[in-house]
């Protein structure tokens, strides 16, 4: 009788085990999944913001200068959009260290050509630049909500894929650790 109370305990014990080892990786593979579908998300986002700015660099009430400005930075977003595929995306640093950079120079021409002077003159002249100012700001807004997502997302895969059950038995396969993506993504303050 002893060897079959043995016998069962170590088959139960196997059996959570093996549960437990399942469950982990399921939990895994929906965050693989959310970790895709919030780069996806922010990719969405990003080529939204990059086609207001070029609205906003098109709609004639800006200085030329500006003008350009904004457009080649928005062009430069939407050609790096185009170039990177879904695949290329989700890897270990989200969307990618160029485009991050092209990302922060957008947000950075923002701030140069849109300042609160700027703003401030454009408020007064042009009476449908406030609609255009109120989709740019969603836009940002947008874009800073998806980039959050996605580094929580970032967050909570390396947090499970840390654990010593995860590393040891090869859970995660061979998808690399993804990085929190990091760019300059805030909105300039006239907005």
């Amino acid at each position: 009788m002893a060897l079959f109370a043995w016998t069962a305990v170590a088959i139960a014990v196997v059996a959570l085990v093996a549960w437990y080892l399942s469950y982990t990786a399921a939990r895994l593979d929906r965050l693989h999944t959310r970790l895709e579908g919030s780069v996806s998300s922010l990719d969405a986002q990003l080529v939204r913001r990059a086609e207001v700015v070029r609205e906003v660099a098109g709609s004639g009430a800006l200085d030329p200068a500006s003008a350009a400005l904004l457009a080649d930075a928005a062009s430069a977003s939407l050609d790096a959009a185009d170039a990177a595929s879904l695949h290329d995306e989700v890897r270990d640093d989200g969307i990618g260290a160029s485009r991050s950079q092209v990302e922060s120079l957008l947000t950075e021409v923002l701030w140069t050509t849109l300042d609160d002077e700027v703003m401030a003159e454009l408020r007064d002249e042009n009476d449908g630049w406030p609609e255009l100012v109120e989709r740019l700001r969603s836009a940002g807004q947008r874009v800073v909500i998806a980039r959050r997502f996605h580094n929580d997302a970032v967050r909570d895969v390396r947090r499970l894929r840390g654990r010593p059950q995860v590393r040891y038995l090869g859970l995660a396969g061979h998808t690399p650790l993804p990085s929190a993506v990091d760019f300059d993504d805030r909105l300039p303050e006239g907005l």
